[in-house]
């Protein structure tokens, strides 16, 4: 069965630097609006900006006039620099060479599992925390299928068997597989059935949460 996504991974989301520019504008203009609990119409009674012209804008699909974006900037009660405040963000990327994963203390060491936290970035545009770990069960590990925690877990195994729980069910991982689950219900392995194993646990969550 083939699924058809919302979102191509490979296209140039946002083209040149212009287009760039008017996607980060439009999503200012978006996010103020809606903070003010204004409607599009009322945005454009206030402006005198037709909806039409004021959803391109939010849209990233025009590149509004200083003019236009000092009118929004009135009808916000914002600083006109505001709506350009994402685009010169910076977008971190971490890199970790292989074997320098900072080994933490999380609930799963107390079960003699390994946790390797493969990179980290905090507080980001996206709204959404990110953590990847590579984790190593050995013949000193115990088993512990009831690790719960908020977000959304994705496990890609790369070395040994584990027989995986989730909730009610069972799940026989070998390499190559993948578990995707919500991280809520009670999880973890059950049976160390090949070892050493080594798989990649990716938490996300909201970064409120």
């Amino acid at each position: 069965m083939v699924t058809k996504l919302t979102q191509d991974p490979h296209s140039p989301r946002d083209g040149d630097r212009e287009k760039v520019l008017e996607v980060a504008i439009g999503r200012e203009v978006r996010t103020f609006r809606r903070q003010k609990e204004i409607t599009v119409a009322d945005l454009s009674q206030m402006t005198g900006l037709s909806i039409g012209m004021l959803s391109k804008i939010e849209n990233g699909n025009t590149s509004p006039s200083l003019t236009t974006l000092q009118l929004l900037a009135n009808a916000l009660s914002v600083p006109l620099t505001s709506f350009f405040r994402r685009f010169e963000e910076s977008r971190p990327a971490v890199h970790t060479k292989s074997g320098e994963g900072v080994k933490i203390d999380r609930a799963g060491t107390r079960a003699n599992h390994q946790y390797n936290l493969l990179g980290h970035i905090g507080s980001n545009t996206s709204g959404v925390i990110v953590e990847p770990y590579l984790i190593t069960l050995t013949a000193e590990s115990d088993v512990f299928p009831a690790f719960q925690h908020g977000g959304i877990e994705t496990i890609y195994m790369l070395e040994g068997q584990v027989d995986y729980r989730h909730g009610d069910h069972v799940y026989p991982l070998q390499p190559g597989d993948t578990l995707f689950f919500d991280a809520d219900a009670p999880h973890g392995p059950e049976t160390l059935v090949t070892l050493p194993a080594r798989y990649l646990s990716i938490i996300s969550y909201p970064q409120n949460a």
